[in-house]
């Protein structure tokens, strides 16, 4: 069986657990592929892949459902045919949207989720995540900065007011405050963030929108980032089943 490895560590019930379980990921670009990728290989049975975007050349560097031959595609729908690959089960969900104030409860009630994990950049949308799930009882991690770092990752899961040196979570310390939401669960690195081009170099041949702030990265971070964040539903789906026991 492709899942025996997994078995030895969890056991019977365990995977039982994973398989009855319901996770909805919005973005699948850096970080949120690498969960749904990660997710799938430890047997969550049915996933949920929210985002409006498509494959671009410039995604090849870091995202794994970005590759040549899947340039213009929707992320999810490239998502889900390599999750077909690896357990031909588990039962994937697309959304081609932008999760907003607007569609939030349609997405959010498509099933009843165990877990949301956050991999959105934009920061309104981030917090309009977080608050619904909030207020409607579902768990939520959420992905802090995972850019413009070059040095060997070292993530953490702490609550969000806990956390330091990541411009992303002080402007979502501020944002969940004016929500009064008390806490929230979140991956984060302690390491530095660089400038764009620490090398001085000139780069104006690049193709990159100029409309907007580009962040620097590196293909091993956001993976990084996403292991971290597929480790910590695990182990609390895990963990909730051993309480029931």
């Amino acid at each position: 069986m492709w899942n025996d490895r997994t078995k030895l560590l969890i056991g019977n019930r365990g995977l039982n657990v994973l398989e009855n379980s319901n996770v909805c990921i919005v973005g699948i670009g850096g970080v949120g592929g690498y969960v749904a990728y990660l997710l799938a290989r430890a047997g969550i049975g049915s996933l949920t892949f929210v985002d409006f975007d498509r494959v671009d050349e410039t995604n090849i560097n870091r995202q794994i459902v970005a590759t040549t031959k899947t340039v213009g595609k929707f992320k999810t729908d490239v998502m889900k045919d390599i999750i077909a690959e690896i357990n031909p089960k588990c039962e994937c969900l697309v959304v081609n949207e932008r999760l907003e104030n607007e569609n939030m409860d349609k997405i959010l009630t498509l099933k009843k989720f165990d877990f949301v994990v956050d991999a959105i950049d934009s920061v309104q949308n981030k917090v309009d995540l977080i608050s619904y799930c909030k207020e409607h009882g579902i768990r939520i991690v959420s992905a802090m900065g995972a850019g413009n770092r070059i040095t060997i990752p070292s993530f953490k899961i702490m609550d969000i007011y806990k956390t330091s040196n990541d411009g992303l979570a002080k402007v979502m310390r501020k944002k969940l405050r004016e929500k009064n939401i008390k806490s929230l669960d979140v991956v984060i690195c302690d390491s530095q963030t660089l400038k764009n081009n620490v090398f001085d170099e000139d780069l104006s041949e690049l193709k990159l929108d100029e409309r907007k702030s580009v962040v620097g990265s590196i293909s091993y971070f956001p993976a990084m980032c996403g292991c971290v964040c597929a480790g910590f539903v695990i182990e609390n789906l895990l963990a909730e089943e051993n309480k029931t026991k």
